[in-house]
């Protein structure tokens, strides 16, 4: 199927959706755009199955449909950036503690929680797996995703301080999870033996380092060329052209390209915003960005809800996904448990910051995207399926249930 039609159906149907959604449902965007998908997706299977016309389209239509390329490639980019433009770095500073070790450790120790407790769960369901394959799954589920949270949260009036942690927390875990994902995928493909510590040290180090340092430096170049015109036009095609370099030029040195953007929106909507872009500039650049966020953000969970057409629905598969939903969650109350204990003197926490993290932490389409990746003889069919689930019930139940729980437990 063509570019052009995939693009244009894609857009028909995200409108049509949140026509409904804001007509009919009034849900928050993400999650009424998701919840309308699935239905829609559903339909056409059991149409499809009575009409082979209908269901030969509709399954050359998702499989023509590249998501991991789709979401990982291109839509992340501006995704990140265009959430990372409205953090405040002050706050963020404060927060920078947690938010460093949940996106780190909390992330590596959650892949390792996670795949351990699903291999020991598929055994006794009657799937064995390897368990660098049952990692690989902890590694695709532990990230958090700030695409999904970002909406729901405001949708919620979370309490900045809670938000901040939520978010920033998101918006770099997901690169840290890439490079963890990268790692244990090269172990699967090449084994155990093939691959040393100082590789893995080495790889990571060069990822995450490297994305992070390329963002600062392209921030602030970014910056001078700002500070020195004052011309919203000109401004806001540099900060796309930003975007777009930053990552295309991280994927080049082989450095994280999803912390090298956040760090550069962190750098244009704090340092550029305060003294190098002109009132008039700066709104237009936010009403730019925000609908870019918008536009995206419809496409992607218009796709989450369309990706239902290639699962594999298979009993056990169900089972396993739903027993996964509380492995997850358990895993992410558990990692940050302890730092939130250690830094509860230090800084002024909404109370049960535990739990609100947990429930807050949803996950989206890049771990979709991520389990994609995989080869049929990494149990390719078995992992999606049950990390579709996960994502479902995250986005819907957590997302749905999120805004009551803030109201409960913060007067």
């Amino acid at each position: 199927m063509e570019l052009l039609t995939i693009i244009t159906i894609l857009i028909v149907l995200s409108a049509i959706f949140g026509f409904i959604n804001i007509k009919f449902l009034k849900l928050p965007s993400t999650i009424g755009l998701l919840v309308i998908s699935i239905f829609f997706t559903a339909g056409f299977l059991i149409v499809g199955s009575f009409n082979e016309k209908i269901s030969e389209f509709s399954q050359n239509f998702v499989t023509s449909i590249d998501f991991k390329t789709i979401l990982l490639d291109i839509m992340l980019s501006f995704l990140l950036f265009a959430g990372a433009l409205h953090i405040n770095m002050d706050k963020l500073k404060k927060q920078s503690g947690p938010i460093i070790i949940f996106s780190t450790i909390g992330v590596i120790l959650s892949t390792f929680i996670v795949g351990t407790l699903f291999y020991y769960v598929l055994m006794l369901i009657g799937l064995p797996i390897d368990y660098i394959y049952a990692l690989l799954f902890g590694a695709i589920i532990s990230p958090t995703d700030p695409i999904a949270v970002l909406g729901i949260l405001k949708e919620a009036k979370a309490p900045k301080k809670l938000e901040i942690k939520i978010v920033g927390e998101s918006l770099f875990n997901d690169g840290v999870a890439l490079v963890v994902f990268i790692t244990i995928f090269g172990i699967a493909k090449a084994g155990i033996h093939e691959t040393t510590v100082s590789h893995i040290a080495t790889l990571f180090a060069k990822e995450v380092i490297g994305g992070i340092v390329l963002g600062i430096v392209i921030g602030y170049l970014v910056y001078l060329m700002l500070k020195s015109i004052d011309h919203y036009e000109t401004e806001i095609i540099i900060t796309l052209a930003m975007v777009m370099g930053t990552y295309w030029l991280a994927h080049t040195l082989h450095f994280s390209g999803p912390l090298a953007v956040v760090v550069g929106g962190l750098f244009i909507g704090n340092k550029a915003r305060k003294s190098a872009l002109s009132d008039e500039t700066e709104r237009y650049l936010d009403k730019f960005w925000e609908i870019i966020d918008v536009i995206l953000n419809a496409v992607l969970f218009v796709l989450i809800g369309l990706e239902l057409m290639i699962l594999t629905f298979d009993g056990k598969y169900i089972i396993a996904g739903l027993i996964a939903i509380p492995i997850v969650l358990i895993a992410r109350f558990a990692v940050l448990s302890l730092p939130i204990k250690f830094f509860k003197k230090r800084l002024d926490l909404v109370p049960k910051t535990s739990l609100l993290m947990t429930w807050g932490g949803l996950r989206g389409g890049i771990s979709i995207a991520l389990a994609l990746n995989l080869t049929q003889s990494m149990q390719h069919d078995l992992i999606l399926t049950v990390t579709y689930i996960v994502v479902i019930f995250s986005i819907v139940f957590q997302g749905l249930t999120l805004k009551p729980m803030i109201k409960k437990f913060i007067k």
